[in-house]
Parts: C-alpha cells; sequence; structure tokens
C-alpha cells in the first residue's frame, strides 16, 4: 500500500467512525453492527419488490394495526404492545419522558444514559473482569436513588453475557417493592441456545412492572426498515408510552415485513442457529489468539480484552480497516475501567470471520497464551 493509499485509508476511517449506518456504500467486511445475515429469506424480497409501488404512494397503517401485527409474531395480545420505529424510538419515550430516575448497569447500550436528560440516569458499574450483574446490589442502589425505571439488556451489549432469568424474577420482586419498573431489553435473546426458556415474554402478565423491548431489526436482519417494540402487562405504562408515539411512526415497508413475518417462522429459527453455530466457531477461533481473554459469548457478538502489551482497542480497530479493509467496535466510549483494552467483535459467516481472525492475529502478533474466559471463569454459557 503506498503513502496516499493509507492516507486515503485514514481519512475514509475517520468518515466511518462518524456515522452511525450506511456501511453498505463502502465496501469494507463490517464486523461492528450486530444482525442476522441469515434473515429475511429471498422470497420476502421478491414480495416486498411486488408491492413496493403501492407501500411507497400511500399511508402506513397505525399503531392498533401494528400492534395487532406484532402481536401475531409473539403471540401476545395487542393492548400490551407498542410498536416504534426501532427501539430507540421506545428508548427515547421512556428514558427521555416518562423516567423520572433512570438506573442502568455498564458498561451497556449507551442510549438508555443518553436518552435520559442531565441528572436523571445513575450508572450501575459492573465489576470486571466477570461484568456479570449482581441483583441485589443493583436494586439496593435503585432503592438509594430512588429509581422509578431500572434497565437491564440481556444478553448484555457489549460483554454478550446473559442475566439468568431466576436472578431477573427476583429482581423484579425487589424492584415492584420500590415502585420501580423493570425494563429488560431482550434484542439479542434469539441468539441464546434456549430462547423460549429464557425470555421473560411468556411470562409478562405475572409482573406488572416489567416492560420488555425488543429491537427486530438485530434479530430479524432488517436494520434498515426500523421495528422494535415495548411488551408489557402494565396498562397505565404502556398507554404513557404509547401516547409519546406520532401517528404514522412506522412506514409501509415495515409494515409489510411484519405482514408476512409469520410466514417465515421456520426459516427465522433456522437463520439463529445458524448465527449460533458461526459464533460458537468464531469464540473458539478467537481462543487461539494467544494473550486475549475472550470471553463466551450468549449473544451474535463476542467481548474480549486485549493484551496489555498490545495496542489500543482504538488502535487496533484503526488498524483492521486501513490494512485489512475490517471494522470493528472498539469499547473505549463504554463506561467501564480500562474501556480502550476492550473490542467488540460482531460473529459474521464462517469465511469473513476466517479472514477477520486471521487479520487481528497479525495486527497483535502477539506470543502472549490466550485465557479462555470460560476457563478463567468469566464467561456464561
Amino acid at each position: 500500500m503506498t503513502k496516499q493509499e493509507s492516507a486515503n485509508r485514514e481519512q475514509q476511517y475517520e468518515m466511518i467512525s462518524t456515522q452511525h449506518g450506511g456501511y453498505w456504500q463502502h465496501g469494507f467486511i463490517d464486523h461492528a453492527y450486530l444482525y442476522n445475515l441469515y434473515f429475511p429469506p429471498s422470497r420476502f424480497f421478491d414480495q416486498l419488490t411486488s408491492q413496493i409501488r403501492e407501500l411507497v404512494l400511500n399511508y402506513p397503517v397505525a399503531q392498533g394495526v401494528l400492534a395487532e401485527m406484532v402481536g401475531d409474531i409473539i403471540d401476545q395480545p395487542p393492548e400490551r404492545i407498542v410498536v416504534g420505529n426501532g427501539a430507540a424510538e421506545l428508548i427515547k419515550i421512556v428514558s427521555g419522558h416518562i423516567a423520572n430516575s433512570l438506573i442502568v448497569p455498564v458498561p451497556s447500550f449507551n442510549e438508555y444514559a443518553n436518552a435520559a436528560p442531565e441528572g436523571k440516569v445513575v450508572e450501575f458499574q459492573l465489576d470486571a473482569p466477570s461484568f456479570e450483574l449482581d441483583v441485589d446490589k443493583f436494586a439496593a442502589q435503585a432503592a438509594r436513588c430512588k429509581a422509578d425505571v431500572a434497565v437491564v439488556v440481556t444478553p448484555n451489549n457489549p460483554t454478550s453475557l446473559l442475566v439468568p432469568k431466576a436472578d431477573l424474577i427476583r429482581l423484579l420482586g425487589k424492584l415492584a417493592a420500590q415502585d420501580c419498573m423493570l425494563i429488560v431489553d431482550e434484542s439479542f435473546i434469539d441468539f441464546t441456545e434456549t430462547p423460549d426458556q429464557i425470555s421473560l415474554e411468556p411470562d409478562i402478565a405475572e409482573y406488572p412492572n416489567l416492560a420488555i423491548f425488543k429491537s427486530m431489526s438485530k434479530a430479524y436482519g432488517i436494520c434498515g426498515l426500523r421495528i422494535g417494540y415495548m411488551l408489557s402487562a402494565n396498562t397505565a405504562f404502556t398507554e404513557r408510552v404509547r401516547e409519546g408515539i406520532s401517528i404514522w411512526n412506522v412506514n409501509g415497508l415495515a409494515e409489510a415485513f411484519l405482514r408476512h413475518a409469520p410466514e417465515y417462522r421456520d426459516e427465522f429459527k433456522i437463520s439463529c442457529a445458524k448465527v449460533r453455530a458461526d459464533r460458537d466457531r468464531l469464540y473458539q477461533q478467537l481462543c487461539t489468539i494467544k494473550g486475549m481473554t475472550v470471553y463466551k459469548p450468549d449473544a451474535n457478538y463476542i467481548f474480549c480484552r486485549l493484551p496489555d502489551h498490545a495496542p489500543t482497542g482504538p488502535e487496533v480497530t484503526r488498524q483492521l480497516f486501513v490494512e485489512h479493509n475490517i471494522y470493528i467496535k472498539h469499547c473505549d466510549g463504554k463506561t467501564m475501567p480500562d474501556a480502550n483494552r476492550y473490542l467488540r467483535i460482531a460473529s459474521r459467516t464462517p469465511d469473513e470471520n476466517k479472514a477477520f481472525v486471521a487479520a487481528l492475529n497479525a495486527v497483535l502478533a502477539s506470543e502472549e497464551s490466550v485465557i479462555p474466559a470460560k476457563q478463567a471463569g468469566f464467561g456464561n454459557s
């Protein structure tokens, strides 16, 4: 690579790192964003293409029908559902306008804290190196700060670690005594080994202080369509969130996906199984990199700590892009100790994952021995 080519790549990296999407236009391999590469099936795009004129020219349906369509997908009554323009819209409503005091474990998905007004969010630090949530300490902190909304992302982002269902149920009981709603973000739950057993969705009616958020973009591979939903049996809370939604908040293309999604239940389950298999192979490959601490993942991405002697996460990310045309997510912007030592790596296809591991090996060029997180007692199965 010439100096000019390298300079051009550096310039492109600076531009890409300030964007939040549109990566497909730039021709690099995206190991940063987290979505299902094996869904939707090709016949959905055929259906969409055949309806494109009507979908573009006509108004989409409003909230009532959208809730019915999501309810058909998840087998829940529509009165418990609010459909958002991505989960981000719902997060903005709850964090920005409903919660008087919100508590969230960190590191986690930054948007819950970012959407809250200044002074209205408390960040509960997860202890390294395990990054596991102690629900008893979390509930105690929620009581001290008089939080009326608590958030738990499971599997967590960026750690890819699941919070056990029994712990969440115990947390719900503790928070109920404090008149505190618990938002459980299950956006990555479909990539766990037994999502039907782990999800709280089937138990929603038992917990009036529970709301489940889900970004359908992640599991269903439809990031550009922007669909998310909230599920809660708390009628008063659901109404408050629904009041913050505009009448046509989801467009016709997203409506078409929701209308057809029930036809693809089997394909969806198969696609999630493929994602899990690819992720597990990537985890094993990453564990061969000397000096890396690799956390055993529950979602479709893997959390790693770089060796102390290696370059920082931002430096590794830049080098991977400039020299190998691969983009990943470093954790330097997360609230955590030594944040610049951590990476979050999205799993892609087997060939792409293999090429990524080779590129990361080349960047690190380390002789240190690997420390698999499961063996060190850090990971979740």
